[in-house]
């Protein structure tokens, strides 16, 4: 039986009926990893043996319950910067080469909790610092509709291995752009939720104003189950947001008769491709004849984003890193003589190249002299682009434009940019920066690689976002494309 590209609906109802079980699931998704990771390099730790554990124990739980998670029993990968206890994460940097946490992330847990089964940390940027998977130190992770292309990033691996069929769903994170970019350059289907819908508790943390982990799956439909599982409120994580959770699978609807869709002229950019540009439109297009009115509108502060995220992100990285010192947990030079070149010597030879820029980047930032000139400013103009989209929501339900404005670059091309990222993210970043939701879909090929659109919502509006993607996704097929490995 072939399962690999199967939608949670229907690999939950195989579980149901017992035409196949949790472990024999699990097996077959080893068995591709086995196969086809060597040559894709998306996960950096497949836990065969923790894995086949948890499968056997959602077995015994379906044998005993009736009633059960959408998710119970169903094979996961999770990007390797959330804690999983007894397992080892890396943050893909030699740093934390040999770390294990003591606890799992609220989203691990929760999927635990279910039931669902983890078969591996995927690979991405180290400590997610890029766009491309090529910074991680444990070498890059190649597109499964091109191996000579970058996959995007920072969540490279979890794409590939959704694009691939080595997982049946993945969980992600996106700071910048880092789920809907890399959605976009695989062909699969990407959420960022509103900022503070799903707890970062337990995840490794880049810029924390902006973090915002989020599912990756085969379809809108498939999102909307995977996020009733890990929304929600946190007690370890203040910044999440007190908001009943929706059910968002249960109501999602194909009526979008009504909405007014804003299409903002500011994301077709003179430079894109002009074949990535005609599929977004062509899209754009369908959703109208779905009985969407759409409408033009100005969003002038965009070209802004990638420099107040050039600021505002390493600043952050520059903090949150500073813990990673060779004292508490992480690497430990060998040649440190005294304290002070534990600091540096450990620090030097545990981050890579473009971390180690964003230390310095951040740190310079935030100096004396230096802070009221560009942090303090780079967060009024952060302020001014928050209330940009408040106001044009209040004249449209939702944004449609292109996720990325050009299709997946062959490897090599992100190392040789350090501006790549920020260039690469530029149709993304503003709206992390104002904390709102956008779903990436797959709307089409140029150059036989995948292009993507993003629809971007108001915050908490994960549902309105999703229901446009599923009505899309109803009557095209773009997201039932899979590449020949």
């Amino acid at each position: 039986m072939n399962l690999d590209y199967l939608s949670l609906s229907q690999l939950r109802e195989l579980l149901d009926t017992k035409q196949v079980s949790s472990l024999e699931l699990t097996q077959y998704f080893l068995e591709r990893i086995h196969t086809y990771n060597p040559q894709l390099n998306a996960y950096l730790n497949a836990c065969e043996e923790e894995a086949l554990s948890q499968a056997k124990d959602a077995d015994e739980y379906m044998a005993e319950h009736e009633e059960r998670s959408a998710l119970c029993g169903i094979p996961y990968s999770a990007k390797d910067l959330f804690a999983t206890k007894g397992i080892k994460t890396t943050a893909a940097s030699k740093i934390l080469d040999n770390w294990v946490a003591s606890y799992d992330a609220t989203a691990i847990k929760k999927l635990k909790n279910k039931k669902a089964v983890l078969l591996g940390k995927t690979n991405l940027d180290e400590f997610a610092h890029g766009s491309s998977t090529e910074t991680s130190a444990y070498g890059p992770t190649k597109n499964p509709w091109d191996n000579s292309r970058i996959p995007g990033g920072s969540s490279g691996g979890a794409t590939s291995a959704q694009s691939a069929g080595l997982c049946a769903f993945a969980l992600g994170t996106e700071t910048g752009g880092s789920i809907r970019q890399p959605s976009s350059l695989c062909s699969v289907s990407g959420l960022k939720p509103t900022y503070g819908r799903v707890s970062r508790y337990g995840v490794i943390s880049m810029a924390s104003s902006l973090d915002s982990p989020g599912p990756i799956a085969g379809s809108a439909k498939d999102l909307a189950l995977i996020l009733e599982e890990i929304a929600g409120q946190d007690q370890n994580d203040s910044t999440t947001g007190s908001q009943q959770v929706e059910q968002y699978a249960k109501n999602l609807s194909t009526d979008i008769k009504g909405l007014k869709i804003g299409i903002p002229t500011q994301y077709f950019l003179g430079e894109m491709d002009t074949d990535v540009k005609q599929k977004v439109l062509d899209a754009i297009e369908q959703v109208k004849r779905l009985g969407a009115e759409t409408v033009e509108v100005d969003l002038p502060n965009t070209k802004y984003g990638s420099l107040v995220y050039a600021i505002i992100c390493p600043s952050e990285i520059s903090s949150n890193l500073a813990r990673f010192d060779g004292i508490r947990f992480g690497h430990v030079s060998p040649l440190a003589q005294e304290l002070s070149e534990i600091y540096s010597k450990s620090r030097a030879e545990g981050f890579g190249v473009e971390a180690k820029r964003r230390i310095l980047t951040g740190t310079y930032v935030l100096s004396a002299g230096y802070y009221d000139a560009y942090y303090k400013k780079a967060q009024k103009v952060r302020r001014l682009i928050v209330n940009e989209f408040t106001d044009v929501f209040t004249k449209v339900d939702a944004l449609i434009a292109p996720t990325v404005p050009n299709v997946a670059p062959e490897i090599g091309t992100a190392l040789k940019d350090p501006l790549f990222g920020y260039i690469a993210d530029q149709l993304n970043i503003p709206s992390s920066l104002a904390g709102l939701p956008a779903v990436s879909i797959p709307v089409g090929f140029s150059q036989n690689l995948p292009v993507g659109m993003q629809i971007i919502g108001p915050q908490w509006s994960e549902q309105r976002i999703l229901n446009i993607a599923h009505t899309y996704q109803e009557v095209t097929a773009w997201h039932k494309e899979h590449p020949v490995l």
